[in-house]
């Protein structure tokens, strides 16, 4: 993907809740009874003190984040087999499987990645201005992903799953994340960090490049992706609509396409 030359992390986030919004809308229309599974996970999350394998506890936000999965061309399916096996008969009633508990914890859990959590945002951070958990203030303007289930007027609110956000809290339920939150915190209020980018360097480009610009990618925005390519001098993009975020890794003629721009051949 391409990312914004200029823009803020809150530009980037902002954009991003709301194709998130629009993945959960294509999740549920594909999968409709799902909807009915997941506010039953997260009602029973809000009441019970639930351990994942690892001994975490599995709060309500932390379950929302599986959301993620819905940016990669088999996510609504991973996640919609997943939810099929959620509960079982326990001694007490329904409880939540130990296979759904193991799927969850593979999801959500950092410890493979843990700097990847550190550096979300940061990645963006360019000037006087700070990252100040970009996503977590920003999510303050969509309600709709209030885990709280209800409308501040009384109505069900059905859950929705958030996609591809980092939040301070993490920094305190998962415990790869957890000897970081200091770190973190500093990177989040940094103020002086350098230019990311030479744009007169970018606009007198003479080296070939080429980029797929996946139309519904729930990851990298578009409008941002064809911004960026318009103030590359050279840059060719390829808009297609037949890949998730995962194109390169689930289709090898996408490289062998952009190879074939590059070179000329297309």
């Amino acid at each position: 993907g391409l990312p914004p030359l200029t823009g803020h992390a809150d530009d980037v986030y902002r954009a991003a809740y709301r194709r998130t919004l629009a993945h959960n809308d294509r999740y549920f229309d594909r999968y409709p009874g799902d909807q009915r599974l997941v506010d039953a996970v997260a009602a029973h999350l809000a009441s019970h003190d639930v351990r994942m394998p690892s001994g975490e506890r599995l709060s309500v936000r932390r379950f929302q984040t599986m959301g993620i999965t819905f940016g990669t061309s088999s996510g609504f399916d991973t996640l919609h087999y997943l939810l099929e096996s959620a509960f079982v008969d326990g001694a007490s009633g329904p409880e939540l499987s130990d296979s759904f508990l193991r799927g969850v914890d593979a999801v959500v859990s950092y410890a493979p990645r843990p700097l990847y959590a550190v550096l979300h945002e940061p990645i963006y951070a360019q000037g006087d201005r700070p990252t100040d958990w970009s996503a977590h203030r920003i999510r303050e303007e969509f309600p709709e992903f209030d885990a709280d289930g209800q409308d501040r007027d009384g109505p069900h609110r059905p859950l929705r799953f958030t996609g591809e956000m980092i939040y301070p809290w993490q920094f305190e339920e998962d415990p790869a994340l957890v000897p970081l939150r200091e770190t973190a915190d500093i990177l989040a209020q940094r103020t002086d960090w350098p230019a990311l980018y030479d744009l007169d360097r970018l606009a007198d480009n003479n080296v070939p490049v080429t980029a797929a610009v996946y139309y519904d990618d729930m990851f990298v925005d578009r409008e941002q992706s064809l911004a960026t390519a318009g103030l590359v001098r050279g840059l060719r993009p390829w808009i297609t609509n037949t890949h998730a975020h995962d194109g390169v890794r689930a289709d090898p003629a996408v490289l062998d396409r952009l190879l074939g721009m590059a070179c000329g051949r297309i």
